[in-house]
């Protein structure tokens, strides 16, 4: 099978180095025989890690870049001094049509200020957002929460689009046919919120009863809903979604931490911890974010996954099979042509 699926890394991004990054290539290229890479960084450390993987064999462009964007360069600055680096090369591939997704582990501001610079907002989009997939105990395993940081504001207007836009990522990665939308919010009660969100509850009740819509929206739901499995993606604005992140990436961490102290805490706990170890590794495994790894940029004029800063290889294999996905299925061109159905009535 021809290895027509050209996806775009940023080698330079991210805390693990390039290693990590062409490791978790090596992982997807050995997997599946569609994809093909353009690399960007600095050739010279690129060039000796890619010959020694016989796996990524005649797959592989290294594009040279002098400059890396660090992780904390000031998104600002980023785009005004950047033109050099491996992310903003990275993107620029996407603009002009050599490669169809962009993966990064880089900088997530300078990432979403450089993409929006390069390849712009889709028609009828007035801010993008990212989405992220959430563990839940619903059948899929995962909620799509949106946004989780791509712009602090959002009105009503701009909540609707992303009910939309989530709605389209959770057809394609979750494989539902009608995801049930809710909108954040500190509780379930009619007269609770600010105006905004009344007023993207009643035009998401509007766009649900279309017959076409492909969402089914459930009304507000309050942040212990996210992993209930009862909603299949969370809408909120991105200050509130990257606060519950972090909180919740931290709790999952203390929580790790603990279960590690109470198990090595006395002779018959560690025993106790060996009898229970196929499902700890079965826990350890379902909760493991490196295998769900990768935010994805919506509403741009081409597709962006932002890996997390600290992956691994299997992290980074993760965010280019969801890379993959969405080149796969023309996610991009799908959630454009919705958003711009939906914003039709108002033009």
């Amino acid at each position: 099978m021809a290895r027509d699926i050209v996806i775009s890394i940023d080698a330079m991004g991210g805390d693990s180095g390039p290693a990590a990054i062409v490791g978790g290539m090596v992982i997807s290229a050995s997997k599946n025989d569609e994809i093909r890479y353009i690399v960007h960084g600095d050739e010279a450390e690129l060039r000796p890690l890619i010959e020694k993987q016989q796996a990524l064999d005649g797959i592989v462009e290294i594009r040279h870049c002098d400059d890396v964007i660090s992780m904390t360069e000031k998104p600002s600055r980023a785009m005004r001094s950047g033109k050099d680096s491996s992310m903003w090369g990275t993107l620029q591939t996407v603009e002009k049509g050599d490669a169809t997704v962009a993966v990064s582990c880089g900088n997530t501001g300078a990432l979403m200020a450089i993409s929006m610079l390069r390849l712009r907002r889709a028609p009828g989009v007035d801010r993008p957002a990212i989405a992220v997939l959430w563990p839940s105990r619903g059948k899929t395993g995962h909620t799509v929460v949106l946004d989780v940081g791509a712009d602090i504001r959002a009105e009503a207007r701009d909540l609707v689009q992303y009910a939309i836009m989530g709605t389209e990522y959770a057809r394609l990665d979750l494989n539902l046919d009608q995801p049930r939308v809710g909108l954040l919010n500190v509780g379930t009660e009619e007269h609770k919120g600010r105006a905004a969100l009344h007023e993207a509850a009643t035009l998401l009740e509007s766009l649900a009863a279309e017959p076409d819509s492909g969402m089914r929206f459930v009304g507000f739901a309050e942040g212990s809903d996210i992993g209930t499995g009862e909603v299949d993606v969370i809408v909120t604005d991105g200050f509130t979604g990257n606060v519950a992140l972090k909180t919740a990436e931290g709790t999952a961490t203390l929580i790790h931490s603990f279960l590690r102290e109470a198990m090595g805490h006395s002779v018959f706990s560690r025993i106790g911890a060996l009898f229970a170890l196929t499902s700890l590794r079965r826990l350890q495994k379902r909760l493991d974010p490196r295998r769900r790894n990768g935010g994805v940029f919506l509403g741009l004029n081409g597709a962006v996954v932002k890996s997390h800063g600290g992956a691994d290889a299997t992290g980074v294999s993760a965010a280019i099979k969801l890379a993959f996905r969405l080149a796969q299925n023309g996610f991009t061109q799908k959630v454009a042509e919705r958003v711009a159905k939906a914003a039709e009535p108002n033009e």
